[in-house]
């Protein structure tokens, strides 16, 4: 497998006339090699010309977790007296372009530059993310199977299993990540509980705020589960739970939602562009009256990475191809009093929009 990722690197190389690509910190180097390296102060970068072998720079006391791919890579290790960077630049030789992995850290780059002042660089993104974008059927799968474990989780919220009046956002956001893992997750990405008011921050952090009966709470879960390469696909589902008997405002804002959501899943068809989807259910939720509380996009691809291309938004007019992943999730906030979102995975696929969360869309209404 990553041979042949590795072939189609190279091509998107030749055609976009980069000459090496450097990886280091992010999802890119998992991806093309299958080693992910620790966000540490010292180098690990994967050096990868178009034509001859690529390199794996990586600290000595580093090197025992790499697993070799033969023929994908040769490991280059360097001792705490070595310069790492000096290193990678023997390995970068004439190069004049050069692609450079988006999450490197900037201090690596600059020392990197001096040593190449006739170079110019770019994002790696513009190579990798065409490729990484573009799921395969095994990666569909991988994403279906995260997703899947994600649901289980969502269910047993609705369903109540899961106690929330009385604890902490904390408190549930912990025990939220805690099912994820038991769920064969390897890791948690997020595990957002915002409770009344505080739903509507989209990106509100669990706090010691305690859930009381008689308010919504949003919950959007995420991590990362590992396929049989040991390539990390992530999951993300948004379901809001109302703890009592609703009020009507906040059913009638809920209702428009769900609809609107189902009619950008449904819209999500190959060929449609990446704005014309948002547009959609955007229409809807300022047709009826919302439109000033939706302050967000509607989604974001989602891969090795819980956020990448393509970005489900005005002004992308790229279109769906198959194989495409991304969220589906609008959003109503009320600031002061609420917020609501919906959210799917849906993979653009021939026959149409394949949803791979599957958990009840409607409002749940728990008892307290």
């Amino acid at each position: 497998m990553f041979n042949q990722r590795m072939e189609r690197l190279r091509a998107q190389m030749a055609e976009q006339q980069v000459e090496v690509l450097l990886l280091s910190v992010g999802a890119d180097m998992p991806y093309f090699c299958g080693y992910e390296a620790m966000a540490l102060p010292r180098l690990t970068m994967l050096v990868v010309p178009r034509d001859g072998d690529a390199r794996l720079i990586v600290p000595r006391l580093e090197a025992p977790r790499v697993e070799e791919q033969p023929g994908v890579f040769t490991v280059s290790a360097w001792d705490e007296t070595d310069d790492p960077i000096a290193l990678a630049r023997s390995f970068i030789g004439s190069a004049s372009v050069i692609a450079v992995g988006d999450r490197m850290w900037a201090g690596f780059l600059v020392d990197l530059a001096r040593l190449l002042p006739r170079a110019e660089f770019r994002r790696a993104s513009e190579v990798t993310s065409p490729l990484r974008s573009v799921k395969d059927a095994a990666e569909v799968e991988s994403l279906r199977l995260a997703a899947a474990a994600a649901d289980r989780v969502a269910v047993d919220l609705r369903s109540g299993n899961i106690e929330l009046v009385g604890r902490t956002e904390a408190e549930v956001s912990a025990e939220l990540g805690r099912r994820l893992l038991a769920e064969g997750h390897q890791r948690v990405n997020f595990a957002i509980v915002a409770a009344g008011e505080n739903a509507a921050s989209p990106h509100h952090e669990a706090g010691e705020r305690v859930i009381k009966p008689g308010e919504i709470v949003l919950c959007d879960i995420g991590g990362t589960m590992m396929d049989a390469d040991g390539v990390g696909y992530c999951s993300d589902i948004t379901r809001c739970v109302f703890l009592g008997e609703p009020p009507a405002d906040l059913v009638d804002a809920y209702d428009v939602l769900f609809e609107a959501q189902a009619a950008q899943v449904a819209a999500a068809v190959v060929g449609n562009s990446c704005e014309s989807v948002d547009r959609v259910g955007r229409g809807m939720i300022a047709e009826a009256g919302f439109g000033d509380y939706f302050i967000h996009r509607t989604g974001h691809g989602i891969g090795t990475e819980a956020h990448e291309d393509p970005y489900i938004v005005e002004g992308n007019t790229q279109e769906l191809r198959p194989g495409h992943a991304f969220s589906i999730e609008p959003g109503i906030y009320l600031p002061g009093r609420w917020g609501l979102r919906l959210e799917d995975i849906v993979v653009a696929a021939t026959d149409g929009p394949d949803n791979l969360t599957t958990t009840d869309h409607r409002l749940a209404v728990i008892d307290v």
